[in-house]
């Protein structure tokens, strides 16, 4: 993380590398932020400073939790200048079997459930981008 501004509250500073990562598309729209506890950890922050910045992003509309999911960048639905048309995403998501190169990525047996969120990124109707991300299926104990 870049060195914080002097005299800005550690929330502030945590909410913009995030938005910035956001804006920039290194967490793509629909894709699930990293878990609070790997935040605190690359930001050497509490859990509360990250919260915090968490609720900052959540004030712009930028990110949405969700129970049980986690917390996931909005997908875009706006209009850009006049010059470079609408942007629009669509995020979709599946219960799959792992295969053998998911059930080895995770390390888990095949056919072992899985949580499988497609992000589609379109702009003026043409596909921009697809991102896929897997996680385990949460279950209840």
């Amino acid at each position: 993380m870049p060195t914080p501004h002097y005299g800005q509250p550690r929330y502030r500073s945590i909410a913009d590398e995030l938005r910035a990562r956001i804006e920039s598309y290194a967490i793509p729209p629909g894709a699930l932020l990293p878990a609070e506890s790997v935040l605190t950890a690359e930001f050497k922050a509490s859990r509360g400073t990250i919260r915090q910045a968490i609720a900052v992003l959540r004030d712009e509309r930028l990110v949405a939790t969700e129970h049980g999911r986690g917390t996931y960048a909005k997908p875009r639905r706006h209009e850009n200048g006049p010059d470079e048309g609408s942007v629009e995403a669509e995020t979709r998501q599946r219960q799959i079997p792992a295969d053998r190169e998911l059930a080895a990525l995770f390390a888990v047996e095949v056919g072992t459930a899985l949580v499988e969120q497609q992000s589609v990124t379109r702009k003026n109707g043409t596909v921009g981008a697809v991102v896929r991300t897997y996680r385990l299926l949460q279950t209840r104990r």
